[in-house]
């Protein structure tokens, strides 16, 4: 799915040298049985010694890879921000406007989900309170980069009179992410995905592509200069 890149040289990251320089497979094995343990448990329930047990990883070696816990599950959250990062990058050049943005990133939130549950699951179980300290480590990076891109749509739509010149770009690129915050969790986790049946009845859950149209037709309605 991802790996750590051995080249990089990045003061901040979770992990340390030595965890770069194992093999490819043994980083593989690690990954997939971090990221089972955590998705399913949760951080709080989940053990480092399970995961160092599971992936056939001495307790000694899974320590000169990462200092704690913490740190490999931060890890975890930035390579799949990472690949959110590159999936915004080629979504911003490949969208025409605002509107075409809207339409890409809710594809975007519903295919991200589908193909990574796990690490949506990670990422919902991120947004609770009781790690609401690590956001601080995380410095918000992916919501950063979302906030930008939201931001200079808005702003170019206002400038060629695509949109009501009375909105606030920073309040409208808050209410766009935020749908397709819920929309991705909408697929990941198990409340989200009974909650969007019980709203939609089961005929346009299994038309999710025209509930997406109907969201985007919604968004240009409040939005769009008339």
């Amino acid at each position: 799915m991802f790996d750590i890149d051995a080249t990089e040289n990045n003061e901040n990251r979770f992990y340390k040298d030595t965890f770069t320089k194992t093999s490819a497979d043994r980083r593989k094995k690690l990954w997939d049985v971090a990221i089972d343990e955590f998705s399913a448990k949760g951080y709080s329930a989940t053990n480092i010694n399970d995961i160092a047990r599971k992936a056939g990883v001495s307790i000694g070696a899974m320590y000169s890879y990462f200092a704690s816990k913490e740190d490999l599950f931060l890890t975890i959250v930035e390579q799949g921000y990472l690949l959110l990062e590159m999936i915004l990058k080629n979504m911003a050049e490949e969208s025409e406007d605002i509107f075409d943005f809207f339409r890409r990133a809710l594809l975007a939130s519903r295919e991200y989900a589908l193909k990574y549950p796990k690490l949506n699951q990670i990422y919902l179980d991120l947004t609770t309170q009781s790690l609401s300290s690590m956001s601080v480590r995380l410095s918000n990076k992916m919501e950063a980069v979302t906030t930008q891109h939201y931001r200079n749509f808005f702003a170019q739509a206002k400038e060629k009179g695509l949109v009501r010149s009375d909105l606030d770009e920073r309040a409208m690129s808050f209410l766009l992410d935020s749908i397709c915050v819920m929309y991705q969790f909408s697929f990941s986790s198990e409340y989200y995905k009974e909650r969007m049946k019980l709203f939609l009845g089961d005929e346009e859950y299994n038309d999710i592509e025209t509930v997406e149209s109907h969201l985007q037709a919604y968004i240009h309605t409040m939005i769009a200069k008339s």
